[in-house]
């Protein structure tokens, strides 16, 4: 029996007004604040170095003012990157290839991430591509602690245990924090820092027999006991990862979902593929709370890519008798841009100071891509890259063609047929409206060259069948959506399920695609649809392809060792890997032919459509000026977030 009729006064207030506790005295409480960039991709300054021209949608030097005003307003703040930092722009492209590294040359996207102060960050994928001795070069300069949980040494041994990471797995950092009573208050914060491990299959030549790479929720669960025994009270993990919505295998590429499940882990920090959480992207994600940015009740953020967001995480601490720990949080993300009446707006200005760190690499960078490397007698574009044949496609597809017969002469496969696949890199979606490659008539310099192609991949030749050929053309189409010929509603002609750099297009060979026809393989490249082929009339030299006849296929070691999980690309079947990045053949290819000329062969088209049915393309409002190359096209209006809508008469009378 409770004596006091105080306390049984304060038990009965509880039960009818829902506290459900006895009432003590306060608890001590702080709010720690995490913010993020991720995906930064070298889009330091507000510049389009393609277009050669100022871009106030991208660039860190607009975040750091979100950046700056968060702190102001939280002191309790930490501030990491999520990876995909160095390479991206040509400015990454430059600082490899020809400024170099050096004691007093420091990396500018290093140099950046030190001057505004960030406490750690997290490897991305693309921190590979220029290889391991460039990236320790690159990192070598960071007053900050850099994480990659889930990336091992090769040491020769068969013991796993004794394996060490390439970078630190986690760091737990002790700050100085000031709770909601204005104490002092010394908080530990672990930062668990793991990427996605297919970095093994996308840069396999340069990472096969130097480092390895394990499961990214496998990974967190070696390390989260390590670091709560440290003293960590709070736990944020940096996973350059995306999310997924389907059950977990192990492996996966994009899994920093599966963490909001870990015991011991607090909040999320992701990226990789360049859509923003909480938002419209993830409408109806599993366990997601899009009011609070939260998934299976952890607070979780991605913030977009190239600096068009910060993300934000609120995390609010209660002290215990065991120590700190979260008992509420909130996940979002602030931009740098929105869009009133279908046009930009800026939120930001530049920042003064950063502005000025990067000036030197800035006007070196423009005198990098603004060299002269051949002319052209038209536009090259790929506004309508979806719709047919595209020259800006075909030109890349040629460099490589040409490339490699050179290269196989007097080999063992000096007379196959030699195939060219190339995708539209740059053909709208999720980055934008603006983001396509528009090559003006006239000189063509670097920065024309790296608006066609946009990575630093090299050439690689894989050696396939003609059934080999027809699935990766299948796996590509996937690119294209289903059309329903029985529906009268307006359907969408692109899949935006897909990244445009998974459309590849194979120069050499004709064929149509059926877009009434289901796919044949799923995201993963499993076959799903055994009868279903949408790629129709494959030919070669206008003879049908068989099964067993063997072709050369120039592509890029991203593609020729798995990347995009394309059927029957594993690396096994390279023959052939060039020293040289696939920018700087078609560089040498357009300086030996001196002036080029936009022209296509008629490579693929799409296969008419006889119901009447209303597919819709959405493209940059600067293809209306372009539309006279299009006859099928029928502009209908705006489309969503900046496009321009244009009806698609797939009729056998409008194929015609």
């Amino acid at each position: 029996m409770i004596r006091c009729p105080a306390i049984r006064h304060a038990l009965l207030a509880a039960t009818l007004f829902g506290g459900g506790a006895l009432p003590a005295q306060a608890a001590e409480r702080l709010t720690l604040q995490v913010l993020s960039t991720t995906d930064l991709h070298m889009y330091l300054r507000d510049y389009d170095y393609y277009a050669d021209r100022p871009d106030a949608a991208v660039g860190l030097v607009r975040v750091a003012p979100l950046i700056r005003a968060a702190r102001q307003a939280q002191p309790n703040t930490l501030l990491v990157d999520n990876g995909d930092l160095i390479q991206g722009t040509p400015m990454g492209d430059w600082v490899a290839r020809e400024r170099g590294l050096g004691k007093d040359r420091p990396h500018p996207a290093i140099a950046a991430l030190n001057l505004l102060g960030y406490d750690a960050a997290v490897l991305g994928n693309h921190e590979f591509n220029f290889g391991l001795d460039f990236q320790a070069q690159a990192y070598a300069g960071a007053r900050f602690p850099v994480l990659a949980g889930n990336v091992f040494k090769v040491d020769g041994d068969s013991d796993a245990g004794n394996d060490q990471t390439l970078f630190a797995p986690y760091t737990i950092l002790e700050r100085t924090m000031t709770d909601s009573a204005g104490t002092a208050q010394t908080l530990r914060i672990g930062l668990l820092g793991v990427l996605t491990p297919q970095i093994m299959t996308w840069d396999k030549d340069k990472l096969d027999g130097r480092v390895t790479t394990r499961d990214i929720v496998d990974s967190a669960r070696r390390w989260l006991p390590e670091i709560k025994a440290k003293g960590a009270d709070v736990v944020v993990a940096l996973c350059h990862g995306g999310l997924t919505a389907a059950p977990r295998q192990g492996g996966e590429e994009n899994a920093c979902n599966y963490l909001t499940a870990l015991d011991g882990i607090d909040a999320v920090v992701t990226g990789h593929a360049h859509r923003v959480f909480p938002g419209p992207d993830y409408k109806g994600f599993p366990g997601a709370d899009m009011d609070k940015g939260t998934i299976n009740g952890k607070p979780l953020v991605m913030a977009g890519s190239f600096g068009s967001n910060l993300g934000v995480l609120e995390l609010t601490l209660e002290k215990g008798p065991q120590g700190w720990h979260v008992v509420d949080g909130r996940g979002r993300t602030e931009a740098i841009q929105t869009r009133k009446n279908g046009k930009p707006v800026s939120l930001t200005e530049p920042d003064g100071d950063l502005t000025a760190l990067l000036t030197g690499d800035h006007e070196g960078t423009l005198r990098f891509v603004r060299q002269a490397v051949g002319r052209t007698s038209g536009r090259f574009h790929s506004y309508f890259a979806y719709l047919g044949d595209s020259a800006a496609v075909d030109l890349v597809a040629k460099a490589q063609r040409d490339y490699t017969a050179r290269a196989v002469q007097g080999t063992e496969n000096a007379g196959l047929p030699i195939l060219s696949a190339a995708a539209p890199f740059k053909a709208g979606g999720r980055p934008g409206p603006d983001y396509y490659t528009d090559i003006p008539a006239g000189q063509i310099a670097i920065k024309n060259v790296a608006d066609l192609y946009v990575y630093p991949n090299q050439l690689a030749v894989v050696r396939i069948s003609g059934a080999q050929v027809r699935d990766w053309l299948e796996m590509s189409s996937r690119a294209l959506a289903v059309i329903d010929p029985k529906s009268t509603a307006p359907q969408p002609l692109a899949n935006p399920q897909v990244p445009s750099f998974n459309f590849d297009i194979i120069d050499g060979v004709t064929y149509r695609i059926d877009l009434t026809r289901p796919e044949r393989f799923d995201r993963a490249g499993k076959l799903v649809n055994a009868d279903a082929h949408r790629i129709v009339d494959l030919r070669y030299q206008g003879q049908p392809v068989r099964d067993d006849q063997m072709f050369l296929v120039a592509t890029n070691n991203y593609r020729a060792n798995g990347g995009g999980d394309f059927p029957g690309l594993d690396g096994s079947n390279v023959v052939y890997q060039s020293p040289d990045t696939v920018q700087q053949i078609i560089i040498d290819y357009i300086r030996s032919k001196g002036v080029i000329e936009p022209k296509t062969d008629g490579t693929w088209s799409l296969e008419p459509v006889a119901a009447p049915v209303t597919i819709v393309y959405d493209t940059a409002p600067a293809a209306r000026d372009l539309v006279k190359e299009q006859p099928r096209l029928r502009e209908l209006g705006p489309g969503e977030n900046g496009f321009v809508r244009f009806a698609v008469d797939l009729s056998p009378k409008g194929s015609k």
